[in-house]
């Protein structure tokens, strides 16, 4: 155990990442930016998101001046939206109760809006070069295949045994190097299925190469029953506008546009008459769609009704959109996918099934 470290130090030198983007910075607005992007979401699917968000807001003010839909926007198709309203939470903070500058110390770090001990710990190694060991995703995988340790990494009894474990092997030096080389391995190496073990700094100590059980471990989450929910969404058109409405602030797509939802029960032509003051001309049904969350699967039903609105003011969380323009909207997937599909038709119906 004593070596752990050094090995891995040694390794990134010749074998780590140093080329992404919000490395070879100090800066802890940028290495902030990252660590919230990439919590549950692949290197790949980030470095575009990353680039266009310093593009918009290339400082921590601006970021906090921007209004939430501008942020909840530019986030729109990353998933996981409560990071995006966390974020201009934080950076708010950060302008207001420290000046825009963020603090050093790792536990006021995590007291930040959507900052965890993990990211509070990486934003402080990264940036203000303190002793803090991190526990991500691929953090927890090495540990557990490198000292055997068995039981799920989610559950708070291994996670409590999985810090003990990174705060023993924390480095007194090069804590930011040691982090991101152990970050590295298990992206690059010691990866969830097909590890390449033969390269591995740590092959000859790991328990899990040694024992043949790279596949068990880290032991996978307890399975269960997903459960399957369906919605009807209305796609309310004049010509060539679109009906949204804000959703609210909790729950799914807390914050960002969407397409109306049906109650349950209720007869749609009816239903949309009366609550959005319009004549319905027609009513014609679209293909389903299925969206998977981390909990559930959501099974949405659209239907396409055209309409013609009557000149009476409007709720201020209902708009109409033009359909050019929900290009730049901040729209869930789903969303985007059936009037991405609308707007290909033109005025046909839709047709085609997307999953």
């Amino acid at each position: 155990m004593s070596n752990f470290s050094a090995r891995l130090i040694r390794w990134h030198k010749s074998h780590g990442r140093h080329d992404l983007p919000w490395q070879n910075t100090s800066d802890p607005y940028r290495v902030w930016l990252s660590e919230i992007m990439l919590q549950q979401t692949q290197v790949a699917t980030v470095i575009p998101y990353y680039r266009r968000f310093l593009e918009r807001f290339p400082q921590l003010g601006d970021l906090a001046a921007a209004p939430v839909a501008d942020v909840m926007a530019l986030w729109s198709g990353l998933g996981y939206y409560a990071r995006a309203r966390n974020l201009h939470a934080c950076a708010i903070a950060v302008m207001t109760q420290y000046g825009g500058q963020f603090p050093r110390d790792p536990d006021v770090i995590a007291q930040l809006p959507g900052i965890g001990r993990s990211t509070a710990n990486s934003i402080a190694t990264f940036c203000f070069g303190a002793h803090a060991p991190i526990l991500d995703g691929n953090v927890k995988r090495v540990l557990c295949r490198a000292f055997g340790v068995e039981g799920f990494p989610g559950s708070s009894a291994v996670e409590k045994r999985l810090w003990a474990l990174a705060t023993e092997l924390m480095p007194a030096r090069h804590g930011g190097i040691y982090n991101q080389a152990q970050m590295d391995l298990g992206a690059t190496v010691c990866t969830r299925s097909k590890p390449r073990c033969e390269n591995c700094p740590l092959a000859d100590i790991c328990v899990a190469s040694a024992r043949g059980r790279t596949a068990e471990l880290p032991t996978a989450k307890p399975r269960r029953t997903i459960p399957q929910r369906e919605v009807t969404l209305l796609v309310l058109r004049d010509g060539d506008r679109v009906l949204l409405e804000t959703r609210p602030p909790a729950g799914i797509w807390g914050g960002l546009l969407s397409l109306p939802e049906l109650p349950q029960g209720a007869d749609a032509r009816e239903w949309a008459a009366q609550r959005f003051a319009c004549r319905v001309v027609a009513v014609s049904p679209a293909p389903t769609i299925e969206h998977a969350f981390s909990h559930f699967r959501l099974r949405i039903a659209p239907l396409l009704l055209e309409v013609k609105p009557r000149p009476v003011a409007m709720e201020p969380n209902l708009q109409w959109l033009d359909l050019a323009a929900t290009a730049d909207a901040a729209l869930p997937a789903p969303v985007r996918r059936i009037l991405d599909a609308l707007q290909a038709s033109g005025s046909k119906p839709l047709l085609s099934r997307k999953r």
